[in-house]
């Protein structure tokens, strides 16, 4: 028999703070949940239990308490983030069948104990799951640690078994009593000796065995004089630490062989909580995709709807939305074993919608849709020659507008988000009696929280203009590309020749950190920082640090070099279609601030920052006869936090068309604009941009190059000089933690529970997002609207000129020769007046054969 046993409180805690902070759609957190049952997922995989018990502390005082007042009297209490989650985790454990073991004035450790002390009496094995290191006293022959530890960084599960304990400490597993005895322990508040430990107390009980032979020996010339005198002063407190520091193994709670299999649960109720918890993907992984959640008390019968075949000539409104495809395997191959298929739902009634069907229906001047993702359904309409006009509305979009934190968006997880109530039942679409109530739900919330116009206005027609881009696509010159690879590659066979002659060792590779590491700071003893359990650091940030030197400078070319060539070059000739361009994918609803991105390839990230890579953009070319007309916002963040911040300095600089950098410089020393240099002008704009991101002293001295001290003082004077910047960030976070969320001036909320979080770190990085997303957010938001003006503007004024890009605040048409002056006249008007603000928002406007010489 094999028993698994958890340390509940100890692995909650590991995955509370773990990952982020997550939470429901109406604010419960649920990142220790979803981290202890991913852990318990992986714990199940590799021990194979017959058996599962999870241990749990009661908030009783302790025989240890009892025993000594200083018992853990340092421990901070429980985050309250934590302590909501850990009765639903208990919950949800015993919904899925697993039992919970507690006994009062006994710790979670001792249960451990007790555990594998029954475990070890049959002979049986037993695997302790645990984050606390106390517990490897308890390894043994038949007793196994799988011990939560955090490695560079990340979660792992260390196996610690007795050869493993030996290896590590060179002691038996029992003799962790004697250490901990003699070394004390600060997180439990345990004593110990005055001034010995770990590595002292290692060698004395590798020594002497134990902490009665260490007192049998004390006159050993191993046991220095003064570590002799603390020995003698501290002997009460080590016989004490040893008390305290020994796990029990007579815990009254049930030990019988086959107490703890895992039951049947409640498996209704633990999908109906996973569902409600929002943590849907867990729910396959613990085999429960086919049970039904359990139903509300409240919920009223539905009819049973029809399945009909949709008429040759179809009227009024539907409902649209796709049941989402099965994959499964066979053999080691993923496959489709059951394909996506789109249905329409009128009142009753559900049609199964073949493509023709479904093509006749995006179109059709009798229909209008309210679907779930219109993007493929614009792009199928678009395909056959159609503009999908009978879409709108989309509830995926309304879905992002309300929860911009989620990671996916499913008709089926929404519907248990929104406690959408099914008109009908239909065996075969067990969704589509639930559509209208969800769409409505949907549509009510959107207007109470004021965001009608931002998605009537912007992010609804967004989808139909994306989807065009999408089709369209950007046309490359392959020749050129390739070319550039070829070079690319030619540079990296020089500079690995430099690399491998300035190291003197041709079986040198720049790509590994650890050879890198060894060669820089052991080899040639550069300057180095940090050391981790791999070996040293050699991030971006410390080889930039180090870019005197020929080597390193070398080092950081061949890494530009092989960016360029493998996730540039290769990347981008993989992804070009039949017709020569590039039908990149644009991505609506990912990003928490409103912003776009894309995908397959990636044009956000094409390089511009540094001259080799900004040459890339000079292979994204106009098709003959047209050329690429380039507009980019000029400074918007900056013109946005002017307007919302009411600063009358930085608003004047503006209106008068002044540097808006060189002016802050001037503002901040009080001297005339002439006379600041170019240093200051660079600190200026290095704080204009990083008050908005919440950069303090460290991360601007890092930026400017001056110390912490110097950039704490100019941080300092900008905020005395702009106090209605200061004034308005303050603000901000104070409304942010009152309301749970921040709003752009399109009304566009971003919920911060980081806000709310008793963890330092944590909050702080919520106030730097409260800070930042208003204004980055309104930016996304103007850029939106301003694609959409500009498409329609074209399509309107029936022009053959294409909205084809758009890259942060950067909008590129491309247009025929004949019409480009219109198409340049077209995008500065619908940018720059897309919206009215205290200071005018500013385009630069260039045309080119290809996207390097438009910008």
């Amino acid at each position: 028999m094999r028993l698994l046993v958890i340390d509940g409180n100890s692995i909650a805690n590991r995955a509370f703070f773990g990952i982020k902070l997550l939470t429901t759609k109406d604010g419960r957190y649920t990142n220790a949940i979803y981290g202890f049952l991913n852990i318990l997922l992986s714990l199940l995989k590799e021990c194979e239990p017959d058996e599962v018990a999870v241990a749990f502390d009661l908030k009783a005082p302790t025989f240890r308490h009892k025993m000594y007042d200083g018992y853990k009297a340092t421990r901070h209490g429980m985050p309250e983030e934590l302590a909501q989650q850990m009765p639903v985790l208990k919950e949800l454990l015993a919904d899925l069948g697993y039992r919970e073991v507690t006994a009062e004035g006994w710790e979670a450790d001792d249960i451990l104990g007790t555990l594998a002390a029954a475990c070890a009496a049959r002979r049986d094995d037993c695997f302790l799951a645990t984050g606390d290191r106390d517990s490897l006293q308890l390894v043994s022959d038949t007793t196994t640690v799988l011990l939560a530890a955090t490695v560079m960084g990340r979660s792992k599960t260390v196996t610690m078994d007795v050869d493993a304990i030996q290896e590590k400490y060179g002691i038996q597993p029992r003799q962790l009593i004697e250490v901990k005895s003699l070394m004390g322990d600060t997180s439990d508040n345990i004593p110990g000796v005055r001034g010995i430990g770990e590595k002292t107390a290692l060698a004395l009980v590798q020594k002497f065995g134990t902490l009665e032979n260490v007192y049998a020996n004390i006159d050993d010339k191993l046991i220095k004089p003064k570590q002799r005198e603390h020995l003698l002063e501290c002997k009460a407190d080590a016989e004490l630490s040893h008390l305290l520091g020994t796990i029990r193994t007579d815990a009254p709670i049930d030990t019988a062989e086959g107490a703890y299999k895992v039951g049947e649960g409640n498996k209704a109720a633990a999908v109906k909580l996973l569902q409600e918890l929002e943590i849907h993907s867990l729910i396959p992984r613990f085999g429960l995709d086919g049970v039904a959640p359990a139903a509300d008390p409240e919920t009223l019968p539905a009819v049973e709807g029809s399945v009909d075949v949709l008429p040759l000539t179809p009227s009024g409104h539907y409902l649209l939305a796709a049941r989402p495809a099965v994959t499964g395997k066979q053999g080691t191959k993923n496959v489709v074993l059951q394909p996506e298929a789109w249905y329409a739902v009128q009142d009753t009634t559900v049609y199964p919608l073949s493509d023709d069907a479904l093509v006749r229906l995006l179109d059709d001047p009798a229909v209008t849709l309210d679907v779930f993702d219109s993007a493929p359904l614009y792009a199928l309409a678009m395909a056959h020659g159609g503009w999908g006009s009978s879409i709108v509305w989309d509830g995926k979009l309304a879905a992002y507008l309300l929860d911009a934190s989620a990671s996916k968006y499913q008709v089926s997880e929404l519907l248990t988000s929104y406690k959408a109530q099914a008109a009908f039942t239909c065996e075969a679409w067990p969704d589509a009696g639930s559509l209208a109530d969800l769409f409505a739900r949907m549509k009510a919330e959107i207007t109470a929280r004021d965001e009608d116009a931002l998605y009537n206005e912007i992010e609804f027609p967004l989808a139909q203009v994306l989807a065009d881009m999408t089709r369209t696509g950007i046309l490359v010159d392959r020749d050129g590309i390739e070319a550039f690879g070829l070079r690319m590659r030619s540079e990296l066979s020089e500079v690995l020749a430099r690399i491998h002659m300035e190291t003197g060792s041709a079986s040198f590779n720049p790509n590994s950190p650890k050879q890198l590491g060894e060669m820089l700071f052991d080899t040639m003893g550069l300057p180095h920082g940090k050391k981790t359990q791999r070996g040293w650091s050699t991030d971006a940030e410390t080889l930039e640090s180090l870019r005197d030197y020929p080597l390193v400078e070398d080092i950081l070319q061949y890494r530009a070099y092989q960016k360029l060539n493998s996730t540039y070059v290769e990347g981008l000739l993989k992804v070009i279609g039949e017709d020569g361009r590039i039908h990149s994918t644009f991505n609506q609803t990912e990003a928490r601030t409103g912003r776009l991105s894309s995908d397959n390839p990636n044009l956000q990230n094409i390089p511009i920052r540094t001259e080799l890579g900004s040459q890339l953009r000079a292979y994204f070319i106009a098709k003959p006869g047209c050329v690429l007309v380039d507009a980019d916002y000029s400074q918007i963040e900056l013109r946005i936090l002017a307007h919302i911040t009411g600063d009358e300095h930085m608003q004047q600089a503006f209106l008068n068309g002044e540097d808006i950098h060189r002016s802050t410089a001037a503002k901040i020393y009080g001297i005339p604009q002439e006379e600041v240099t170019s240093r200051l002008r660079s600190s200026a704009k290095a704080i204009n941009f990083g008050i908005m991101y919440g950069k303090g002293a460290y991360s601007l001295a890092k930026d400017i190059g001056v110390t912490v001290k110097e950039a704490d003082a100019f941080l300092k004077n900008y905020l005395a000089a702009f106090p209605k910047v200061s004034g308005y960030m303050d603000k901000t976070i104070a409304d942010a933690k009152a309301v749970g969320y921040v709003s752009t001036l399109f009304g566009r909320r971003r919920a911060l529970p980081e806000l709310a979080s008793s963890n330092f770190n944590v909050r702080s990085s919520g106030e730097r997002m409260a800070r930042n997303t208003p204004i980055q957010g309104t930016a996304a938001d103007v850029i939106k609207l301003a694609m959409v003006r500009v498409w329609k503007r074209l399509r309107d004024e029936k022009m053959e000129s294409r909205l084809i890009l758009t890259v942060h605040d950067e909008l590129i048409v491309e247009a025929p020769q004949a019409e480009a002056e219109k198409a340049a006249q077209i995008l500065r008007e619908e940018m720059e007046g897309c919206v009215q603000y205290a200071v005018p928002l500013s385009t630069d406007v260039h045309a080119g054969k290809n996207w390097l010489e438009a910008h």
